[in-house]
């Protein structure tokens, strides 16, 4: 989902280069090292490392930060086994509305790491101007691939069908989110960091302040327009049973301000003033809760005297919501700042749990206060909880992976990590499968999947 970070060429914007802390001894001197007299002077030709006075030219092969990758990967494959699994345990498939399940970390944690690897592309930035090109770019590629695996485009594993009535698109979807936080934080990481020099904890934070006014900015504007909106009353067609009649009417009833409720919160009444609601997602995630499904939570068939909302298309990565999800991409931000200044692991740990433990508590607060953790809303307390458990989990594979050197038994996850854009279009979007269905003999009902017993 996130972006591999390739070198880019004389932008200097490249793969991040992990210095270990324990460099081997030159064979013609004895040099102590340590974390605080080791220096980096990067030149056009090499990448040198001062030690004790002595510069000493490692080998050119240079190493991804390997935990990155891994982390990326285990998302990935939590992705795969909550799609694939979520149907027959409800209990780790996303939740009704408020609440927080396995699946619901999914996506936050794809966006943490967009925002940490922005940190470590743009660590050396010779032209702001060619790299806002270059992000720009990148942003209507990820817009595109969205638009063409989520808009309708494809109409399912077993229909060999492909088109989309304009009318009726869905716009917005997780690439195209996860393309909004690229690109604005992207701009924030090229146009908004500052000149000093990183020393300390409060020089770093002096260093890109402008970084966190934007943060801080943008949830001030969320909460005021999540809270402070009215949510009139409105209406939604279904299409008839009988095709032969016009599509049925529903009301619903609202005329409030600040309701996090599935019927009239402000995240939905922006989307359907925006986008129209033949433009968003009709299977909503709320059909599930106990008002709208026997089977709850799970879907199943409407319970008597069922609210009419329970039909109403709702996005769950709605516009307005989305902007939490920059939030989250900027403390992913954060974090690949502290690996570009500290060296030093344990510096990097500390600088790490601290912050993921607390904005974990905060959220743990804001939730038992009534500011629920609603993944479909993108609450405040959403945000905290799912980014600080992807800073709490990255330090650890950080440890285990960097630090203590386990790459084999994470091979499999890195190389996932590698291709984790692959393969959510290849499976996660049903690309693949829609593609075996494709391959058959004489019949669309001899295809490759149904020959080895998948499919119905």
């Amino acid at each position: 989902m996130t972006l591999n970070e390739r070198e880019e060429g004389k932008t200097g914007m490249g793969k991040y280069e992990l210095v270990n802390k324990d460099i081997h001894r030159q064979s013609s001197k004895n040099i102590t090292t340590s974390s605080t007299d080791i220096i980096q002077r990067s030149n056009s030709k090499s990448h040198v490392i001062v030690i004790g006075g002595a510069e000493v030219v490692p080998p050119p092969s240079r190493r991804r930060l390997a935990s990155l990758d891994v982390f990326r990967g285990l998302t990935v494959a939590l992705m795969i086994l909550v799609d694939d699994a979520g149907g027959y345990l409800p209990s780790i498939n996303h939740s009704p509305w408020n609440g927080v399940t396995l699946a619901d970390f999914v996506v936050p944690f794809f966006i943490f790491m967009v925002g940490l690897s922005l940190g470590l592309t743009y660590k050396k930035l010779t032209s702001q101007a060619d790299a806002t090109i270059k992000a720009v770019f990148r942003t209507l590629k990820l817009l595109g691939l969205g638009l063409l695996l989520q808009g309708g485009y494809i109409h399912g594993i077993n229909d060999l069908t492909y088109g989309v009535d304009l009318d009726r698109i869905r716009w917005w979807g997780i690439l195209q989110r996860i393309a909004l936080a690229y690109f604005l934080t992207a701009l924030c990481e090229i146009w908004l960091t500052g000149d000093e020099e990183v020393k300390s904890e409060l020089s770093l934070l002096k260093k890109y302040r402008y970084q966190w006014v934007v943060a801080a900015a943008i949830t001030i504007v969320y909460l005021s327009l999540l809270y402070g909106l009215y949510v009139p009353d409105w209406e939604f067609q279904i299409p008839n049973k009988d095709t032969s009649h016009e599509p049925m009417t529903f009301s619903v009833k609202c005329g409030v301000r600040g309701d996090t409720g599935p019927a009239c919160n402000a995240v939905g009444m922006v989307d359907r003033a925006i986008f129209g609601l033949k433009h968003l997602y009709k299977r909503p995630i709320y059909a599930r809760t106990k008002q709208c499904s026997t089977k709850s939570p799970d879907y199943g068939p409407l319970p008597p005297n069922a609210p009419s909302w329970c039909q109403a298309p709702f996005d769950p990565e709605g516009l307005l919501s989305s902007m939490m999800a920059i939030v989250t991409c900027l403390i992913g931000l954060h974090y690949g700042h502290i690996i570009v200044h500290f060296k030093d692991h344990k510096d990097r740990i500390v600088h790490w749990l601290i912050p993921a433990a607390g904005v974990v508590f905060i959220g743990l607060m804001l939730d038992f206060s009534g500011m629920h953790v609603n993944k479909p809303l993108y609450t405040l307390s959403y945000t905290c909880i799912t980014v600080g458990a992807a800073g709490i989990l990255f330090t650890g594979i950080y440890a285990l992976v960097d630090i203590f050197g386990f790459r084999r038994p994470t091979f499999v996850l890195e190389w996932m990590g590698m291709h984790a854009l692959m393969i959510y279009v290849l499976i996660a979007c049903n690309l693949l499968p829609i593609i075996l269905q494709g391959i058959y003999w004489k019949k669309p009902e001899n295809n490759i999947l149904r020959s080895i017993g998948i499919g119905s």
